[in-house]
């Protein structure tokens, strides 16, 4: 049991905070290694807050004070759905955005070589979209949307 005065989070707070980053992850991974959707650099930066919340979101299923690690969960995935904004609005042309680009060589064989025929990844240009919204802008509007879910459950009924 927790310290006096505090509630177990909800139980749908602990498990949207713990599935969604993990689904989302699972998508990344699938439209990588199953579509050959490589990565850009800030396509990384977006994964970087979700593998937080994933640890985040099983320490708050046993660690008290177990509402913070659901809320710390929720904050990370709240800042990859910012970042994606941020890439989204690139790959839309509305700012500037990087000038680093990534990308899939392999390790083994001669190195030049394999830089020179590497193709780059570029942060500026959506590899996919659907109803002309990129995998950036829906890891902004499913992360924003989950993490937003997340902080209603945990705090409906708290004033009360």
């Amino acid at each position: 049991m927790e310290q006096t005065g505090t509630r177990s989070p909800p139980p749908a707070a602990q498990w949207l905070a713990l599935l969604l980053p993990a689904a989302l992850l699972g998508g990344a991974y699938i439209a990588q290694y199953g579509f050959g959707l490589y990565p850009c650099e800030m396509c990384w930066w977006q994964r970087y807050p979700h593998f937080l919340a994933l640890p985040f979101a099983v320490l708050g299923f046993f660690v008290p004070p177990r509402r913070l690690w659901i809320l710390l969960a929720a904050l990370s995935v709240f800042g990859s759905g910012l970042i994606g904004a941020f890439h989204a609005g690139v790959e839309y042309g509305w700012w500037e955005g990087l000038t680093a680009c990534a990308t899939t060589v392999s390790s083994g064989g001669d190195a030049l070589e394999a830089i020179m025929k590497a193709p780059v990844i570029r942060c500026d240009q959506a590899p996919w979209t659907l109803l002309g919204v990129s995998l950036a802008g829906f890891n902004f509007l499913v992360s924003c949307g989950g993490a937003a879910l997340v902080f209603i459950l945990l705090f409906r009924g708290k004033r009360a």
